[in-house]
């Protein structure tokens, strides 16, 4: 294995140049992106419908594609689902990625293209290891194999040539032959749609594998890990799998997570965040810096970035990519290869670097809280969390936040549901310590919280263990990319946990 080792590293090694490459000439492969992808769909149904023949510069591009989300492209993907083609992209399209909905309960059907599968996620997951063997030459991750927490699949029953699943699902069932032999475990194992059976078969086919690195959402990769622990009696994962050096994270803020992945694991490891969506894979990290992440302009996806004062404009300013700023808030709008055109992602981000483009994700379009002008994001309730956790010896599993309201019984606040896996050693220092965080790092909450006049302390309630567990079992989302949606500007996640 050690000279397989060597030759698979030395292979990921060598695609380094193509990376300094791609961030050197990114707005000139962002330009050849955009024109390459309107030829591509030129005779499509939306292409002919939005003059695509007469969209080649910049200006017109922006004047006669409208900006789109996903409730306003789903009739051409209700049809797509059919089995209808050259609608929206103008190769076939037989994959979708369904898209567990974080901001709201109604299933996403995101459409995969066989271009996004081999130029976009599938260079994207070589990218990811080059992007780790250039920072850790002496690595011996390719002397074992990677456990890929995935999520499940199932046939469309409207039309038995189209499917569907959890994007992660999407890629394994599509996965290369390189990307097949790296990796557990089987498929018939990995696309179980019963969480529970998933992970005692995951646990009994790989506890004796030399597993070298982790891939999955962190919620559910702990989960893996403590029922590990539980059924084999070792103390840490370092007595399972001690060649394991990497873990591969994305979706959800790592911080909240880390502190107990460390204790798990019993040694010290490598973690590597990733961007990856349904709708496609933007960026990788490739520094030692956690949560900023290189935007990669050459995975046939369009950037455009629309400042978050734009938001909601009935005709929004978007930039391009030489048009950005350092530490501007944007919402990030896409146009793909699987015909998502100027397509709205939901998150935001703001550059860290233009030279090369570095990102950093700051939350949702809609995964905050403003409901009384403090502009919450998701960026500042994670770094209140880690700096609450830190100054009172606990850690945080799970967590939710929504307004309260004022009314004749209640002051205007925040309401926040936390399940803990270690207590704080003083509540009060915890809250205390969560509130002052918010001030400091985000000034609109500062001057709404000032003298507790239009703001009171956040009410904080510590939920048994479990809870977040048995609310998403209850939504049938259990598993895979499925996660607890951290802010909402309304109640009703927070109301329905409390329901339980």
């Amino acid at each position: 294995m050690a000279i397989f080792n060597s030759v698979i590293s030395w292979y990921f090694k060598k695609r380094s140049s193509q990376l300094d490459y791609m961030q050197s000439h990114a707005a000139e492969l962002q330009e050849n992106t955009r024109k390459r992808l309107l030829k591509m769909a030129v005779d499509t149904e939306f292409g002919q419908r939005y003059g695509f023949e007469n969209s080649n510069t910049i200006f017109s591009f922006r004047d006669n594609i409208p900006i789109s989300n996903y409730e306003s492209l789903y009739p051409y993907i209700e049809r797509m689902l059919r089995g209808e083609q050259n609608l929206l992209w103008g190769g076939d399209i037989k994959w979708f990625a369904k898209s567990s909905g974080t901001t709201n309960d109604k299933s996403k059907f995101i459409p995969v293209s066989f271009e996004s599968l081999e130029l976009c996620h599938f260079r994207a997951g070589k990218d990811v290891l080059t992007s780790y063997c250039s920072r850790f030459e002496d690595t011996d991750i390719f002397s074992g194999k990677g456990l890929v927490l995935g999520g499940s699949h199932q046939i469309n029953n409207v039309n038995q040539d189209i499917f569907f699943g959890d994007l992660s699902a999407v890629l394994l069932e599509n996965m290369p032959f390189l990307g097949e032999i790296l990796r557990a475990p089987k498929n018939e194992i990995a696309l179980l749609s019963n969480w529970e059976e998933k992970l005692e078969r995951i646990i009994a086919t790989t506890v004796n594998e030399n597993i070298t690195s982790i891939t999955g959402v962190p919620t559910w990769t702990l989960v893996l890990m403590e029922r590990i622990l539980e059924k084999t009696g070792a103390k840490s994962i370092a007595e399972v799998w001690p060649n394991l050096e990497l873990y591969i994270h994305g979706g959800v803020g790592f911080v909240p997570y880390k502190e107990r992945f460390l204790a798990l694991a019993g040694k010290p490891i490598n973690f590597l965040e990733t961007y990856n969506a349904s709708e496609g894979f933007f960026g990788i990290q490739d520094l030692s810096t956690p949560d900023e992440l290189l935007l990669m302009p050459d995975y046939d996806i369009y950037y455009e970035f629309m400042p978050i004062g734009e938001y909601g404009k009935e005709h929004p300013q978007l930039l391009s990519l030489d048009e950005v700023s350092l530490n501007q808030v944007y919402a990030l709008v896409i146009s793909t290869n699987s015909g998502l055109w100027r397509y709205i992602v939901g998150d935001t981000v703001r550059f860290t670097s233009l030279k090369p483009f570095r990102i950093k994700i700051t939350g949702r379009t809609r995964l905050f809280i403003n409901a009384f002008g403090e502009e919450l994001m998701i960026e500042n309730a994670e770094q209140a969390i880690k700096a609450a956790c830190d100054a009172s010896h606990c850690c945080v599993k799970e967590y939710t936040a929504a307004p309260k309201y004022f009314s004749e019984n209640h002051d205007a606040g925040h309401e926040w549901l936390i399940e803990f896996e270690e207590e704080p050693e003083n509540f009060r220092l915890f809250s205390k310590v969560l509130d002052d965080t918010l001030k400091q790092n985000n000034s609109d909450y500062e001057a709404k919280r000032f003298g507790d006049l239009a703001m009171k302390p956040p009410i904080i309630h510590k939920m048994p263990k479990g809870t977040f567990h048995n609310w998403l079992d209850k939504k049938g989302k259990l598993g895979g990319q499925h996660k607890v949606p951290r802010l909402s500007n309304d109640r009703k996640i927070l109301e329905d946990i409390l329901g339980l």
